[in-house]
């Protein structure tokens, strides 16, 4: 239902996967198996597979925190995309590579979910992408917000329950779970 009528194809975009991201996440582990098994699906789909990467002055381009975690290895012709902002669409060529990947449906994972996966999910669906959120396949961090903890895990249920059958003119977002996806 995508509204780029001219773009069948579908990706996987793996969003800010990276060491110092993901070195204090909820179920970590977890959530990075489960990328890892995203990634295989896709690429025995025929599916591209797209890394996101964020750089800042904490975490800068090219240094040890800014790598992606060992677990996770891209392949040669994998496209890569470094951002500076929250949103993967912002200021990179993302939107070009999709377009010259013919893609117009996303299926989404990473972290963090309440910052980057977010923002990216919702700047795809402005962009008239279809798009599908791995409930099992991104996280975050607990953090302090004003008086209290808000929980990482509750974050992600959050993210999960406002993105199940959110849909624009056009396009929608949908839920799956690493199990699913790409069947």
């Amino acid at each position: 239902m995508t509204t780029f009528t001219d773009r069948p194809n579908r990706a996987l975009l793996v969003i800010d996967v990276q060491v110092d991201v993901v070195q204090d996440a909820y179920q970590r582990e977890e959530v990075i198996a489960n990328v890892a098994t995203l990634v295989d699906k896709a690429r025995a789909a025929g599916e591209p597979v797209v890394w996101i990467q964020h750089n800042d002055e904490g975490m800068p381009l090219g240094s040890e925190v800014w790598q992606l975690v060992p677990e996770l290895t891209p392949q040669p012709g994998d496209a890569r995309i470094n951002k500076q902002y929250r949103s993967s669409f912002v200021d990179t060529d993302l939107e070009a590579t999709l377009a010259e990947l013919g893609v117009g449906t996303l299926v989404i994972c990473g972290a963090q979910t309440n910052n980057c996966v977010r923002h990216t999910l919702h700047s795809a669906l402005d962009f008239g992408y279809d798009v599908t959120l791995v409930e099992d396949a991104h996280t975050t961090s607990d953090f302090q917000w004003d008086t209290g903890m808000i929980s990482a895990a509750r974050i992600i249920d959050e993210q999960n329950a406002s993105s199940m059958n959110y849909a624009l003119p056009g396009r929608s977002c949908t839920l799956t779970t690493t199990t699913e996806a790409f069947s």
